[in-house]
């Protein structure tokens, strides 16, 4: 379950975000790769855009689903 306390300090504010469990495993980089991306020096996956369309929020969603270590939140 996604910890909202311990949110990446890159996610913008915003509905989704990425806890500290991600793994850097690229899935919600390539489900949604307009609205998450890769933190180079850290290794893991964080929201740089808030979805703004219903389908970068569909998408955005199913990464939260599918995510393998529930890492993705949504407030």
């Amino acid at each position: 379950m996604p910890n909202p306390n311990a949110k990446q300090p890159e996610n913008v504010p915003g509905q989704f975000y990425v806890d500290t469990n991600c793994i850097d495993c690229d899935v919600c980089r390539d489900l949604a790769e307009a609205n998450f991306t890769r933190q180079e020096d850290g290794g893991y996956s964080y929201v740089y855009k808030q979805p703004e369309t219903p389908e970068e929020k569909a998408l955005c969603q199913e990464a939260l689903e599918v995510c393998p270590v529930e890492a993705i939140g949504k407030s």
